[in-house]
């Protein structure tokens, strides 16, 4: 890959009582679904064909088949840590796990896991433990006993550093054509009168890919800067897998300025789009 390329697995579950817990997954290679986990059998299921193929090879086909079986033993182990710390149910659990892998050949592994929305543990790869994140009970319960199972602490190192990144690899192999996609912007300028003395320029960027864009505001030319009259959105999904935003430029009517809204995107090579108003 000639960026680097973050796989991620998320996983939600919520433990109503000592008897139930419900399990979501979802796994992303940066921000294209690769698969999820079915909640009423923990089936997987894959978003595109060649997602599949891509996680057939090597021991990752193993992993696969082992899926329902881990997540039995994690939802044992969490109750029994849970009455440990004698806390009361309802509780809700996130887990955050996967690598980084770098053009080099280079790849970090994480694993992180909250409670409640709040970070609880996470496993340092490169010291092979896990360290409490807070200071409670719960924290430092199942800290402890994590590190104590080496033959576990083994299997994720494994899983995190090579694992990983050879699922990354064969993702980007298989998937080449939907990953190095590229959607051209469509840009549209109107405005807003809010009140008699304020109008509101707004840019409206939408059906790009990738997610990395530039979008600005230029006054006679030149770019306006991060100020309070300018106001940008976060970047949004749309329903083809493309993304949209808004920049938003407060200023006075009739005050004589010109203004343009210029976009920066990949799909454009070294152009960009200007959009006067």
């Amino acid at each position: 890959p000639a960026e680097p390329q973050v796989l991620q697995f998320l996983q939600t579950s919520f433990f109503t009582n000592i008897s139930s817990a419900d399990v979501y997954m979802v796994g992303l290679l940066g921000d294209v679904p690769i698969f999820t986990l079915d909640p009423d059998n923990w089936s997987m299921h894959f978003h595109r064909p060649w997602a599949l193929q891509a996680t057939a090879e090597g021991d990752v086909g193993q992993i696969r088949g082992e899926v329902k079986p881990f997540l039995r033993n994690m939802v044992r182990y969490i109750h029994s840590v849970i009455q440990q710390a004698q806390q009361d149910y309802p509780l809700v659990f996130q887990m955050r796990a996967g690598c980084v892998l770098h053009p080099n050949r280079t790849s970090l592994g994480f694993m992180d896991v909250g409670e409640g929305g709040r970070d609880l543990i996470t496993f340092v790869v490169e010291r092979q433990r896990w360290e409490p994140q807070q200071s409670s009970l719960l924290a430092e319960l199942a800290s402890q006993s994590l590190s104590r199972m080496r033959s576990v602490t083994g299997v994720l190192v494994h899983l995190l550093s090579i694992s990983c990144q050879s699922v990354i690899l064969s993702l980007c192999r298989y998937g080449r054509a939907d990953l190095e996609r590229q959607e051209l912007p469509v840009a549209t300028v109107f405005a807003r009168t809010p009140r008699p003395d304020r109008l509101l320029l707004i840019c409206r960027v939408t059906g790009f890919y990738p997610r990395p864009i530039s979008v600005t505001w230029l006054q006679d030319g030149q770019e306006v800067p991060p100020g309070p009259a300018l106001n940008t959105s976060a970047i949004l999904p749309n329903a083809d897998l493309t993304y949209q935003l808004r920049i938003t430029l407060a200023v006075a009517p009739n005050d004589g300025h010109s203004y343009a809204c210029r976009v920066r995107h990949r799909s454009l090579g070294t152009g960009s789009l200007l959009i006067p108003w």
